[in-house]
Parts: structure tokens; C-alpha cells; sequence
């Protein structure tokens, strides 16, 4: 939590020095137009991800398999598309990195290691949980609470 604390608060900061470094080198109104430009691209982006991955990912469960991959990449291609609106050039770059295939790939073999950590301490703070209470881990009894009741209609 305090990394995005601290990201929330240099990113901007960051992002304030380079508009002004390259502003001061290329001039204003050319710095301008790449921030504009970079902001429809990033506009276009966003809706040609989503048709795409909702696309392949219909292709997929029409074959009848999970369409996670598909769902992933969407996800980095959406926020590909997020950084390139955002007004700035470190967050073009960001968005760059992830738009390229290679590290895009690299992106989501970090993102999905992750997940399945975390997948793994879950299952084993349930199963911790499960013998904890004497349950047997195959022995799933759903929370039900018995009791009598009568209907009454008015």
C-alpha cells in the first residue's frame, strides 16, 4: 500500500519535470499536439482492445474453454490504452512497454505468477481454517442454519 502511496505521489511530480524538460526543448505547441495525439491514440486504443478481446474471448467459450488469457491481455491492452490518455510522456512510455508483445507477454507471466501465488495462500489459509474446525478438506458442508417456519398469508 505505501508504494502507491508513494507512486500516487512522485508520478505526477515526475510526470510535471519531463512535460517541462521537453517542453523546453521542443517548444510548447509541439509538446501540446504529441499530448494530444497520444491522448486519441489512447482513445482509440481503448475501444479497439475491447472489441477485440470480447472478440476473441467469445471465440473461446464458443469452444468451450475459459478465455483467461484473452481476459488478461484485454485487461493490459485497457490499461495500455489508460496511460496513453493520461497527459504525460513517462505514462506514454509505460504505455508503450506494455502495447509491445514481447514485454506485454512478460507483463502478464508476472501478473499471472502473482495470481497463482496468491491462489495458493488463500487455499492454504482455508485449508489452515478447515482443520483448525476438525473438517476434513474433501468434506465441503454448506453454512445452514435449521429451523421451523409457517407461512402465513394477510
Amino acid at each position: 500500500m505505501r508504494i502507491f502511496l508513494l507512486l500516487f505521489l512522485l508520478f505526477p511530480l515526475a510526470e510535471l519535470a519531463v512535460l517541462i524538460k521537453v517542453g523546453s526543448s521542443i517548444g510548447v505547441l509541439p509538446t501540446i499536439l504529441l499530448l494530444i495525439i497520444s491522448g486519441m491514440a489512447g482513445i482509440l486504443l481503448l475501444r479497439l482492445a475491447g472489441f477485440a478481446t470480447a472478440w476473441r474471448a467469445r471465440e473461446r467459450l464458443a469452444r468451450g474453454e475459459l478465455p483467461e488469457q484473452e481476459m488478461l491481455q484485454g485487461l493490459m491492452m485497457t490499461v495500455a490504452g489508460g496511460l496513453l490518455f493520461l497527459p504525460g510522456f513517462l505514462s506514454d512510455v509505460i504505455a508503450l512497454l506494455v502495447l509491445f508483445p514481447p514485454t506485454r507477454r512478460l507483463f502478464l507471466g508476472l501478473v499471472g505468477r502473482r495470481i497463482e501465488r496468491q491462489a495458493q495462500r488463500r487455499r492454504a489459509f482455508e485449508d489452515d481454517i478447515r482443520q483448525r474446525s476438525g473438517e476434513q478438506p474433501g468434506n465441503h458442508r454448506p453454512n445452514v442454519i435449521e429451523g421451523e417456519w409457517e407461512r402465513r398469508d394477510k
